[in-house]
């Protein structure tokens, strides 16, 4: 459970979604707003000498994309998190945040509650999604692992069930109820996963 508080970076263009992510991270005491961004340009020059521990980013930048900020301050910032926040939900979006390194994918429209416990989530080690986000990655699973992924690296029962509770939009604490399983369960049974398939987060598994 996290106890110290999380200090979050926002990268939005739009500065009345931009003011209202900033307020949704002030009024939480868990959080702690580090800087708020226009462009990518100015993120990747900034937050380097900040550090973040999440990064709300949304995609559609003017100048560099959002993924393009990512991909570049990934490989600065390895032990900071990105929570990609935005409008788009088609798949090539999704996995090109993915591939750049984002550790979950969270729609706009979404809950204050939701983008809270998606950052938290985040910063605890899960991999948070919206739910219409993780039923398009899960549905892109299963149509690869019927081409794609060789008989030794097929995930058990178990882990499809997993998968399954995930592409509802339920969180890892949240699974981990559901199946009366503690928590270190349900993130080592993701970490099988993307062992067996040769990946380095649950959601390049997916």
């Amino acid at each position: 459970m996290t106890t110290r508080v999380i200090n979050v970076a926002i990268v939005e263009d739009a500065r009345d979604i931009r003011e209202s992510l900033q307020t949704l991270i002030d009024n939480n005491p868990a959080f702690r707003c580090t800087g708020t961004y226009e462009h990518a340009e100015a993120a990747i020059a900034d937050i380097p000498g900040n550090i973040p521990d999440v990064v709300l980013m949304d995609i559609n930048l003017p100048g560099k994309s959002g993924v393009e900020a990512v991909r570049q301050l990934k490989e600065m910032l390895p032990d900071t998190r990105f929570l990609m926040c935005t409008v788009f939900n088609d798949d090539e979006s999704i996995f090109q945040s993915l591939r750049a390194g984002a550790g979950g994918y969270i729609l706009k429209s979404s809950s204050t509650r939701k983008i809270s416990e998606a950052i938290t989530e985040l910063y605890d080690g899960g991999a948070p999604m919206s739910a219409t986000i993780a039923k398009q990655v899960i549905d892109s699973f299963h149509h690869l692992t019927k081409k794609t992924i060789p008989q030794h690296a097929e995930i058990t029962p178990r882990e499809l069930e997993i998968l399954q509770l995930l592409s509802k939009g339920l969180l890892c604490k949240e699974v981990a109820s559901h199946l009366d399983l503690s928590l270190q369960t349900i993130r080592n049974h993701c970490a099988n996963i993307y062992s067996k398939l040769q990946v380095n987060s649950k959601l390049e598994a997916t």
